[in-house]
């Protein structure tokens, strides 16, 4: 009797219970809502290109093959420099010479391996002033090279080493190809380190930059570059060469974002140039440019030189270039780059833009004659032919042709004027003139000129 009234008060209590909670469930409770955010499927998109050199129809999906090729084909560069370093008051108090002190100054960057027997291609900057360069293998094999050639303007250098075997080397890409957004490695030496590959795409062709002399089409990308990788290889995903780092953009020295490449096909006309001619052939189009329209997409032609290939062609002031031989021409780098890559003599196709209608023309592009110029002076100069050399009694010289320096006012601008002597330093060349010129930091001269009439002078500047 006792268990059944027990089991009895349960069940009232479980019915109740249950009564109550439904209760609240229905009346008292707010409802909650549970949304499912179910994600779209990432999609895996193979992607490829063709070029007249791919002999497989897509770009791999990883860089390891890529990487092998290359690592063993960028070599380590080391430059020693003599310099001087002056004191001037120990050359006050204790006679001249006292306070001049020699030591070796070494830099270092990276060089790609181009041929089996030794050429190398590096950045002019990196062995600049140097008088003894070695190159370390990626073997950690140490040779001595000798330098070819170089181009400051362009920033590339040529060099050389001597050894019985053949050396790994990268093939030349044609730059025209490369993509934006294509995936490409950089190789180099970065703070002394082994050969060492970053990855990123191409963030722009023909990129100009502030402060750059002459080379105006780099190839832009966001593949890690430092201190050291000067000269080193850009590649595509099938280890080929499609350009030379070169500079970065930075604040602090380091990378912090983008660097900036020497495209391949201009680097391969100055290395050809340097072994045939010993000198870069700069071509031109033989026009001037009207830069006063910025929303044109080309390049307007502002002039055209008296009796040049480009007027006999069929060109006319106005005229907008569009395209180069097929490649489309945006803006003056573009422009600047082609004609970089091409040699005098050379034919090239010319599409442009006349008053809406598209026209080709066929044009052979010349030379361009460099006239050796101070920028620090304002002074043009041209070499001494043999029979002003006997005349003087001199071995070398520069003959100063114009001179639009006020400082020299008093003497006609100084036109004929033959410079023989910068700082106690004899001149040999025009080109050496401007080279002593314009290297000069401290920007004090004293020069030894030899009048037109035959008398010595001395200036100080």
């Amino acid at each position: 009797m006792y268990m059944k009234k027990i089991l009895g008060i349960l069940v009232v209590a479980f019915i109740g219970g249950a009564a109550s909670l439904t209760g609240y469930k229905m009346f008292l409770e707010e409802p909650q809502v549970i949304i499912k955010e179910e994600l779209p499927a990432l999609q895996t998109v193979k992607t490829n290109y063709t070029t007249p050199t791919l002999t497989t129809s897509s770009v791999p999906t990883n860089f390891t093959e890529a990487a092998e090729s290359t690592v063993n084909a960028v070599v380590h560069v080391k430059n020693t420099a003599l310099r001087t370093q002056q004191n001037p008051w120990l050359e006050h108090f204790f006679g001249r010479g006292s306070g001049t002190r020699k030591f070796e100054q070494v830099g270092t960057g990276s060089g790609v391996i181009i041929s089996p027997d030794g050429y190398i291609v590096t950045n002019n900057h990196v062995i600049e002033g140097a008088s003894e360069i070695e190159i370390t293998l990626n073997s950690r094999k140490k040779l001595k090279a000798e330098l070819i050639g170089t181009s400051k303007d362009n920033d590339i250098a040529l060099l050389k080493v001597d050894i019985d075997e053949d050396l790994p080397y990268l093939p030349f890409a044609n730059s025209d190809f490369v993509k934006i957004g294509e995936w490409v490695l950089a190789v180099g030496n970065p703070y002394n380190l082994t050969s060492t590959v970053t990855a990123g795409i191409v963030s722009a062709k023909g990129r100009d930059l502030d402060g750059n002399t002459n080379t105006e089409s780099f190839i832009q990308t966001d593949a890690a570059v430092n201190p050291g990788n000067s000269g080193g290889a850009l590649v595509n995903t099938r280890g080929e060469l499609i350009g030379i780092n070169t500079a970065i953009t930075s604040k602090t020295g380091s990378f912090i974002g983008y660097s900036f490449a020497v495209p391949s096909n201009i680097a391969k006309k100055i290395i050809d140039d340097l072994l045939e001619f010993g000198a870069v052939q700069e071509a031109i189009l033989g026009i001037g440019i009207d830069q006063g329209d910025k929303e044109i997409q080309g390049v307007k032609i502002g002039s055209i030189d008296e009796n040049s290939e480009a007027l006999k062609a069929g060109l006319k002031e106005g005229d907008v270039i569009t395209k180069v031989n097929n490649v489309k021409i945006s803006k003056f780098s573009d422009l600047k780059g082609q004609l970089t890559a091409k040699r005098p003599g050379d034919i090239i196709d010319v599409t442009v833009d006349r008053n809406g209608d598209e026209l080709v023309k066929t044009v052979k592009l010349i030379k361009r004659i460099v006239v050796p110029t101070s920028k620090v002076l304002g002074t043009q100069f041209k070499d001494l032919t043999e029979k002003e050399k006997r005349k003087f009694n001199i071995d070398g010289g520069a003959k100063i042709t114009a001179s639009v320096n006020p400082y020299f006012e008093d003497y006609d601008g100084l036109k004929g004027y033959i410079l023989t002597k910068i700082n106690g330093e004899n001149v040999t060349s025009a080109q050496h003139a401007v080279e002593l010129l314009d290297s000069n930091a401290k920007r004090r001269y004293i020069f030894e000129m030899i009048t037109p009439e035959g008398k010595t002078e001395m200036f100080r500047y």
